[in-house]
């Protein structure tokens, strides 16, 4: 069986572009013992790739240049000779951006597509709904009747907490970039939807629609985002930070914002987090999202790319706004 991969040829500076990226056919080898062969169906794109394409170590290893670029997949075995595994079987992964692999059988989970399609585990089943979770449930601990502001509400992290949270029994503001997707975000159940395109002034735009200000943050974004959020947060509030894409891109250092000086008077509870850190809390998450999509509370959402030569072209696309929801590439 042959299969194309992607591997990463030189570490970027400044915003993805297709010629840091290589597409290589490689024929795969026959499974040994405890070995399975994978047809990958979808892959993940993800923001958090782009700090480990800089070459610099984060709470992660850079990728490796000249290798695969390793990254969240789902795929269908073909052969196993893995006794937990039959061919037919759906499994996820983390061996990326690729048609297809050969891997240790105890590498790949199982997956149970008689509820859910394969892709939601790159979604909101998986990785981007678990942050959400966690952000939501742990780091602010949003409570009933509270007010959340998800930045990046169009996105695979923001679309899930929005559900989550209104599910909850929270009041949601979301942001997003356009009408289209203010509309699609509203549509998922957010109370208000700012479109920060449209103002110059975030700070007001989210006082209009939350003139007591928001109990917590979940920070997707940075930048002008953070600023707003400083000022838009009540006394005791909380905010959740999973990401800051904003800036992921910047060639040079980055201004501190000049309302830092919130944080003190308002005694303001911000929190980083590491989703994989946070693992313990995967059971309950499972079982509060089959509860909620029982219910008929959950939407998944997602934007797809076909073909494994197109994944460079969708990761670039997480910077410039072309997804909603989560983002995938169907191989």
């Amino acid at each position: 069986m042959k299969s194309r991969e992607i591997h990463l040829n030189a570490y970027l500076k400044g915003a993805p572009d297709p010629k840091y990226y290589d597409v290589v056919e490689t024929e795969l080898a026959t499974p040994g013992p405890g070995e399975v062969l994978v047809r990958n169906l979808f892959i993940s794109v993800d923001p958090y790739m782009r700090g480990r394409m800089s070459g610099i170590r984060t709470y992660i290893a850079p990728f490796e240049l000249g290798k695969v670029m390793e990254g969240g997949a789902v795929g269908e075995v073909v052969e196993s000779n893995f006794d937990g595994l039959k061919p037919g079987d759906h499994v996820s992964s983390m061996f990326g951006w690729r048609e297809g692999y050969v891997a240790p059988g105890e590498a790949l989970t199982k997956i149970d597509t008689s509820q859910l399609p394969p892709q939601a585990f790159l979604g909101i089943a998986g990785m981007p709904g678990l942050t959400a979770y966690v952000g939501i449930k742990r780091m602010i601990d949003l409570q009933p009747g509270e007010t959340l502001w998800m930045s990046g509400g169009a996105g695979a992290v923001g679309t899930s907490g929005i559900q989550f949270a209104k599910a909850m029994g929270a009041n949601v503001i979301a942001t997003a970039g356009g009408p289209e997707k203010c509309a699609f975000v509203k549509s998922l159940g957010a109370d208000h939807v700012v479109d920060y395109k449209a103002t110059d002034d975030l700070t007001a735009a989210i006082a209009e629609v939350a003139p007591k200000g928001v109990d917590g943050y979940f920070e997707n974004v940075g930048g002008t985002h953070f600023t707003a959020a400083l000022n838009s947060l009540r006394s005791k509030g909380r905010m959740a930070a999973c990401g800051m894409i904003q800036r992921y891109n910047d060639t040079s250092a980055a201004t501190l914002p000049d309302n830092l000086t919130q944080i003190v008077g308002k005694s303001l509870t911000i929190r980083g987090f590491i989703v994989s850190d946070h693992a313990d809390m995967f059971g309950d998450f499972v079982k509060d999202l089959g509860a909620w999509m029982a219910a008929g509370k959950i939407k998944p959402a997602e934007t797809v790319m076909d073909g494994i030569e197109n994944a460079p072209a969708a990761f670039s696309g997480l910077f410039t706004g072309q997804n909603t929801g989560k983002m995938l590439v169907k191989i």
